[in-house]
């Protein structure tokens, strides 16, 4: 399991790292900084789920998750933001994420996210 996490903050991304390598042992990472870090890295490396902020330098999320869902539309993206769900949740679904998860609930539903992405995922490759 391979999980590429996409936010401007290094601190954010090691602490949603830490958050998943305990419960999901194995699992391998990868960081993006923006979203044109993203694009690069799915150029070139297999993804099984991305994690993508909103606020982000150069690229918004949305923008992110658009280009993502159109390129390589089996790859679940979980938008993990502290933008107000009540605002945002239900726009980024309709764009194509797989979950929104509030970075406030980080800790209690991420990992829950993640297990049920990929626990419902019937790719095999997900980058096709």
């Amino acid at each position: 399991m391979h999980i590429l996490i996409a936010d401007d903050h290094a601190a954010v991304r090691h602490g949603l790292k830490e958050i998943l390598a305990d419960a999901l042992p194995g699992a391998h990472f990868s960081e993006a900084s923006d979203g044109n870090e993203v694009l690069k890295h799915l150029a070139v490396a297999e993804c099984s789920v991305l994690l993508l902020d909103i606020n982000m330098p150069e690229r918004n999320g949305l923008e992110v998750l658009r280009d993502v869902k159109s390129i390589y539309p089996r790859i679940p993206v979980i938008i993990v933001s502290v933008q107000p769900e009540d605002q945002y949740a239900a726009r980024c679904l309709r764009a194509g994420a797989a979950a929104y998860v509030n970075k406030d609930k980080a800790n209690e539903d991420l990992v829950r996210a993640v297990r049920e992405i990929l626990a419902n995922c019937s790719c095999r490759n997900p980058r096709n």
